[in-house]
């Protein structure tokens, strides 16, 4: 009798890695899921300019689409009874068309991935700033340089 031995995943504690992600997001809140979905597109982004860079037309590809997702994601998700939804709206709705732009034109996808990694990132700030005043702390003084 033969037996087959079912190959080991790459790393053992992949299950374990697993679960405690998806505990982590249903027991978060949903202000801490907005800031999840800031830091998910910012890394897919990331790897989405590694693969750009590195001419993987495959790696750019897949995570372009996770960065398109998760905007998309925020967009749908919007709670349009606040005023300042309107402007979300319209950033990620711009930050999509630099997306496909960005999938259409390979020759100036490195410079626009760039620009939407860098809006991504200030409204993730704003948003880790709005965090905090609902909590009531203060929020980092801005225009104050370290060391000065």
């Amino acid at each position: 009798m033969e037996v087959t031995h079912m190959p080991m995943p790459r790393n053992p504690y992949a299950k374990q890695m697993n679960q405690y992600q998806n505990t982590k997001i249903q027991m978060a809140k949903p202000e801490e899921l907005t800031l999840m979905l800031y830091d998910g597109a910012i890394k897919f982004c990331n790897i989405a300019i590694m693969g750009l860079e590195a001419g993987d037309e495959h790696k750019f590809t897949t995570y372009l689409l996770k960065v398109e997702n998760i905007i998309d994601y925020l967009n749908n998700t919007l709670d349009m009874k606040y005023p300042v939804s309107k402007d979300f709206e319209n950033v990620y709705n711009y930050l999509m068309k630099r997306l496909v732009e960005a999938d259409l034109h390979r020759d100036e996808a490195l410079d626009i991935m760039n620009e939407v990694n860098k809006h991504i990132h200030t409204m993730r700030d704003t948003w880790v700033e709005a965090m905090k005043i609902a909590r009531g702390q203060q929020p980092a003084p801005t225009g104050v340089t370290v060391g000065a």
